[in-house]
């Protein structure tokens, strides 16, 4: 596979992608986004593409414009004679619907996976996919990336005396173990209820945490339900310190109001999704090196 030759960053990926571009060593080409008056959307890559192995940048978070911007973006630069497409979906948007909850429900995962490869897609590279086996949903060579390369390091720069992980529900147990591999570190798991789809109503540790420093891992935080939930638990079973973990920041609804005034020390999150504004307990380690690097190795 030759190189990446040309390089696009998609509207929802501007800040991202100009950091890939930084360690790739190469400039951002220019992707020109029309919207007509009726919201409709027509990309235009202004660069010679003929022949060439294209880097497309766009993560796919709400609103859906996001991912309809990309699978146009892909159309065209294969209609403009590219050798080779490659994704870089840091976020890939409706990815927690991996499976039929109902057999009349659809699996957006899986429908998005279609999409994309009908556009066009040779390779997809992203970062922390809710569940592992949605690779499986590509016909497209995929690159799974994970934000433990980064968050490792940072998590043992901190010195924490008592490093306790903690996962906050039961798919996000195997992610966990791997950290608490790692650092060789005892894991507590959550039993967690709800009453509706991002309404968590009890939590359950199985473990001991007292004058723990516990780090919660999980690869999104959305309305901040869960973690603040888990991270209350933990505080009033004993917890010296709680911090959370995790890979893409959706943030939706008043999750940074109720992020502020939880029991949480700091969340850590990467830039795979822009803050849409600061918070005091919001940390950002960068994904760009990650992604970067994934980029510019063949398959």
């Amino acid at each position: 596979m030759q190189p990446i030759t040309r390089l696009f960053a998609g509207t929802a990926s501007q800040v991202l992608a100009q950091k890939i571009a930084n360690e790739c060593g190469q400039p951002l080409s220019h992707l020109q986004v029309q919207r007509f008056s009726d919201g409709e959307l027509r990309p235009q890559l202004n660069a010679q593409i003929q022949g060439a192995h294209v880097g497309l940048i766009q993560a796919t978070y709400p609103p859906a414009d996001h991912l309809m911007e990309l699978l146009l973006t892909i159309d065209a630069a294969r209609r403009a004679g590219a050798d080779y497409i490659t994704a870089i979906i840091p976020y890939l948007g409706y990815m927690r619907q991996d499976w039929a909850h109902q057999v009349s429900s659809s699996v957006g995962a899986q429908l998005v996976a279609r999409l994309l490869t009908s556009a066009g897609l040779n390779r997809l590279i992203t970062c922390d996919l809710h569940a592992p086996h949605i690779v499986d949903f590509f016909e497209s060579s995929v690159k799974h990336l994970t934000m433990a390369s980064v968050f490792i390091p940072y998590i043992d720069s901190l010195q924490l005396a008592q490093l306790t992980f903690v996962a906050p529900d039961a798919g996000s147990q195997v992610r966990t173990q791997c950290y608490a591999d790692h650092f060789q570190a005892p894991l507590v798991a959550v039993d967690k209820r709800r009453n509706a789809y991002n309404q968590v109503i009890a939590v359950q540790l199985q473990g001991n945490v007292q004058g723990a420093d516990a780090v919660i891992i999980d690869d999104i935080v959305d309305t901040g339900s869960t973690i603040c939930t888990v991270a209350a638990q933990l505080q009033s079973q004993g917890a010296r310190t709680v911090r959370a973990f995790c890979t893409h920041p959706v943030l939706s609804g008043r999750a940074y109001e109720l992020l502020a005034s939880s029991a949480l020390e700091e969340i850590v999150v990467s830039d795979t999704i822009p803050l849409r504004k600061s918070g005091s307990k919001l940390k950002v380690l960068s994904a760009a090196t990650l992604l970067a690097q994934a980029l510019q190795q063949e398959n």
